[in-house]
């Protein structure tokens, strides 16, 4: 069972190897957009690349690990979470390089009006980092903070949408490049999405209860 633990210890390892590497592509992404780089863009869309062959590898190693052993409920919970949250890390890095994409066809426009667009970035990597922070520290309440942060996203967004629709109706040469934007808000929006869902996934591990759809979180 020493060795057994060791492993699980392994997989986590990898697991946020490659969440550091997600964090990496999220910030890319959002930089090009707002730095006009389009070198940025470029290497998130590389790290997606890497995201999928690390993703495919965690995976190989959990169904592994649960073929040769017999985890007790915890350590079934670990890999069950572990496995989950490899899902969504993928996810992550696929919306990174959607919004490095969207970077390259609006910065040669030249200087936007990016809105709240960059504290809606900010709000959402720091739903990911806290997320995997809880993840490394056990941290349950750190889990539960990051679930609840994803209402005060939402709304963001949908302000967001407001103000770009309301944009494009008053002014028909705003519509091909807020149409990037709207795409690069509801991007921004699903990776928050899924770093609620790593905040499930730890309280899961951690608690034993599901509070998917908010139910008992508070």
């Amino acid at each position: 069972m020493r060795r057994f633990g060791h492993q699980l210890d392994d997989l986590q390892a990898r697991l946020l190897e490659m969440g550091e590497l997600v964090e990496t592509a999220i910030h890319d992404g959002v930089g090009a957009l707002l730095q006009g780089d389009e070198a940025l863009a470029r290497r998130a869309i590389e790290i997606e690349v890497r995201i999928d062959r690390m993703e495919l590898a965690i995976d190989d190693f959990a169904a592994t690990l649960f073929a040769l052993n017999q985890p007790t409920a915890c350590d079934m919970r670990r890999l069950a979470a572990t496995i989950k949250i490899n899902n969504d890390l993928e996810r992550m890095s696929d919306l990174a390089a959607h919004i490095a994409e969207r970077a390259l066809s609006v910065i040669p426009k030249g200087p936007l009006p990016f809105l709240d667009i960059p504290r809606l970035a900010q709000m959402t990597a720091a739903m990911v980092h806290d997320s995997l922070d809880a993840l490394v520290r056990h941290d349950a309440e750190l889990a539960r903070h990051v679930v609840l942060a994803d209402d005060e996203v939402d709304q963001l967004r949908d302000t967001l949408y407001r103000d770009l629709i309301g944009s494009m109706q008053q002014n028909a040469a705003t519509v091909s490049w807020a149409i990037h934007l709207l795409f690069i808000v509801w991007h921004l929006e699903r990776i928050a999405d899924h770093a609620n869902n790593i905040g499930e996934d730890v309280l899961y591990y951690l608690q034993g209860v599901d509070v998917r759809h908010h139910a008992s979180v508070s």
